[in-house]
């Protein structure tokens, strides 16, 4: 058995009980000779917070008008990647770029090849000297009339005939479009420049007496790449 507490002994909970007691506000009972000390609480005045308010509405302000704002297309989880990628802003070119690799698709990857190779009959595309000439007089001029009689593609010779579109890509801005495409094509080992919707429609101004009959390479080689 354990002696009996005496009066005079302290509770082991002592302090506890006056820690809590002074959390909720109550005067806890201090030693004898102890004096009491006062505690002075901290006010925040006023005008502070109301400064401190005024400088964050101001920073905000700040912010939005000269932080540049988000793009007019912001990424948005609902789309596609094609979806974002068609309302993406792009310059001239690439969207006649875009437009041209369409038009590729269609019209000139069944004999060309998606790769713009060719095969043993058909003249690639990519690395072809004809497509990165200075200038694209004679490849206009290919695509609205056609060709006949073998020519020489990067060192090789092909004897195949290419069919006129003239009468099929009607839109100058298809043809320009699928030249800038092919002549602009880096994937492809081509850097030439490229073609404008006015180029194409001078040119077939310019050849619209010759009906779809067409080109041979030693007629296209008496024509100046580039105007």
């Amino acid at each position: 058995m354990t002696p009996d507490r005496t009066q005079d002994q302290p509770h082991p909970s002592g302090s506890a009980a006056s820690a809590t007691a002074g959390a909720f506000g109550a005067q806890p009972e201090l030693p004898e000779g102890t004096e009491p000390v006062a505690v002075q609480a901290f006010y925040t005045p006023i005008w502070l917070v109301g400064v401190l308010g005024l400088l964050m509405y101001w920073g905000g302000l700040y912010l939005d008008h000269n932080g540049g704002g988000f793009q007019p297309v912001v990424p948005d989880p609902g789309l596609f990647v094609a979806d974002y990628d068609s309302r993406r802003v792009v310059s001239p070119e690439e969207a006649l770029r875009r437009q041209g690799s369409k038009v590729f698709k269609l019209y000139c990857a069944a004999c060309h090849q998606e790769s713009g190779r060719g095969d043993a009959d058909k003249p690639p595309l990519a690395g072809s000297d004809w497509v990165n000439a200075s200038g694209p007089n004679r490849i206009i001029r290919i695509v609205l009339n056609g060709l006949h009689d073998p020519i020489t593609v990067s060192g090789k010779q092909f004897n195949n005939q290419m069919l006129p579109w003239r009468d099929v890509l009607t839109n100058d801005t298809d043809i320009a479009a699928v030249l800038t495409y092919v002549r602009t094509n880096k994937e492809w080992g081509n850097g030439a420049s490229a073609v404008t919707p006015a180029q194409v429609k001078k040119i077939r101004a310019d050849t619209e007496s010759r009906g779809s009959d067409n080109w041979t390479p030693t007629e296209l080689l008496q024509i100046p790449d580039k105007d």
